[in-house]
């Protein structure tokens, strides 16, 4: 039997996060070291699988499948696409940014305070995070996804109720009751919409009378399984409103700029760069795979609101006075784009979509944790109490401006070549859409830039005149982040090309071609 790696890459950070947690409560700093070693264990296997996977052979690799509640059809299926190597890699190399970023943020508070924070736990919860996300790319058993894409909301809830940004954690009992409203709502958005999959779930096993992603593709490609139109309808929307609600999409946004905003911003990280993306990507493996007619048929619907998104998200981003919350809105922005690409049916807006998924999670990861360290020095996340830190911190300031730029696509930065990809897509089938998606660049370069003018130029405020510059651990977090950034956008080929082949596959799912040109070109 050959080595199970899918289940391995997955393991590891589960069994890490059982052994981080037991690690005595004295022995804080060997718990973090224990949390990051695992954490870079696991990156190792994230490169070894995308070494192993081969972009022009089948359409699922590495493959598992073994019986496990086989009265009920359930299996445990493991297998990975181009698509979803792309963010198991994403995911795995994050992590230990994440880990090392928030290497404070767990410690106990100070002497005499009411609450101890529990630092073996931090680690352990992201840990498991990381577990569940991976297996929630790698399964292709219905039911095992459902399982862990509902499982990860557990250690997400206590991640943001239970370590808070410590920029208004000092006694304030009002900042814990924002921090513990937004982790409930993270909650109850997000199982109000497992539960209506579950439904979903439950009525493709009605149908189908198995959960395999491979077997139910193959029955209703070869016209053995047929699915009422309705039928199909009512299924595909139980999935999509879930992966809506993870993704996010406006109007069922509303949980994200209260987490992002009360969680420390290593875990806002990990909620918008990594957890966020098995909404989208679902949308990809699933909802196109299984329900391709009812995935037509609903894409005007989802463009509009994946438009709104793009606008609204980059309105309410401009208008933010919590730098916090101005990425999170931003996030939502970006989102749309990707459900954009997704939806347009084109073989561009997929594969920029997609791109879109690893490059968000990049730039999004250099943009928080930089305004994560600016707001540990002033102990404050509001634009208004910064201004001229550039002057006495100069290598903050220029990373937080390269995260920034890269934020508002500049092009040679990698997300530029995701959304020109997202929008050449759109507009070669809906012009229109296209065109009006278009200003939420324009309004991505007015909230970037005004945030940048108003924290890092000017005056230097009284407050900010001591701040010091970056330290060689966060030096650590951040210039890896960016030079990827500057290496994706002006050689994105590394990943298109794992990335297109099941681009592809989709496009033949959802039985679609890309547009011919209306003008032919001169000869």
């Amino acid at each position: 039997m050959s080595f199970p790696l899918l289940t391995a890459t997955a393991a590891l950070p589960a069994l890490g996060a059982v052994a981080t947690a037991a690690v005595p409560a004295a022995r804080r700093t060997a718990a973090k070291w224990l949390a990051l070693l695992v954490s870079l264990a696991t990156l190792a296997l994230g490169i070894t699988v995308l070494v192993r996977f081969d972009p022009g052979g089948d359409r699922y690799q590495l493959t598992e499948s073994h019986a496990w509640i086989a009265d009920f059809g359930v299996r445990y299926e493991l297998g990975v696409d181009g698509i979803a190597v792309a963010l198991i890699g994403l995911t795995a190399l994050l992590i230990p940014f994440v880990i090392l970023a928030g290497w404070h943020d767990a410690d106990p508070l100070e002497t005499g305070s009411k609450r101890w924070r529990p630092t073996q736990g931090f680690f352990a919860l992201i840990l498991a995070v990381e577990a569940m996300v991976i297996i929630s790319f790698e399964a292709t058993d219905v039911f095992l996804f459902y399982i862990f894409f509902e499982a990860m909301l557990i250690p997400m809830y206590f991640l943001i109720g239970g370590f808070g940004d410590r920029a208004h954690e000092h006694g304030d009992e009002a900042a814990a009751t924002q921090r513990s409203y937004a982790a409930v709502k993270f909650l109850l958005y997000n199982l109000v919409g497992g539960l209506i999959m579950l439904a979903a779930v439950i009525g493709l096993y009605v149908v189908a009378g198995n959960f395999s992603l491979a077997e139910i593709a193959q029955a209703r490609a070869n016209g053995t399984l047929h699915m009422a139109t309705n039928t199909e309808r009512w299924l595909f929307l139980g999935f999509f409103f879930a992966f809506a609600v993870k993704a996010p999409l406006w109007p069922l946004h509303t949980w994200l700029p209260n987490a992002m905003g009360e969680a420390t911003a290593p875990v806002a990280v990990l909620i918008t760069a990594v957890v966020d993306k098995v909404g989208t990507f679902a949308m990809l493996r699933f909802c196109l795979q299984l329900f391709p007619e009812a995935s037509k048929w609903a894409t005007p619907v989802i463009l509009v609101l994946a438009v709104i998104s793009i606008i609204y998200g980059a309105l309410l981003a401009v208008g933010q006075r919590d730098i916090k919350r101005l990425v999170a809105y931003a996030s939502i922005s970006h989102f749309g784009f990707i459900v954009l690409g997704i939806f347009a049916m084109t073989s561009q807006g997929q594969s920029g979509a997609t791109l879109y998924m690893v490059n968000h999670g990049i730039s999004t990861a250099a943009l928080m944790l930089v305004a994560g360290f600016l707001i540990s020095r002033r102990g404050s996340r509001l634009i208004a109490d910064y201004g001229g830190v550039q002057k006495v911190a100069p290598v903050l300031a220029g990373t937080f401006l390269i995260g920034g730029l890269a934020t508002l696509s500049l092009p040679g930065l990698a997300p530029f070549v995701s959304e020109f990809l997202v929008l050449v897509g759109t507009f070669s089938r809906y012009p229109a859409i296209g065109i009006i998606a278009t200003f939420g660049i324009v309004l991505a370069a007015l909230y970037t830039l005004v945030l940048y003018q108003r924290t890092m130029t000017g005056p230097v405020k009284p407050e900010v005149a001591t701040m010091p510059d970056l330290r060689p651990r966060e030096l650590l977090v951040v210039a890896p982040l960016i030079v990827l950034l500057v290496f994706l956008g002006v050689y994105p080929k590394p990943i298109t090309d794992i990335v297109n082949p099941a681009v592809k596959q989709t496009m033949s799912d959802v039985h679609k071609k890309d547009p011919k040109p209306s003008v032919e070109a001169a000869k």
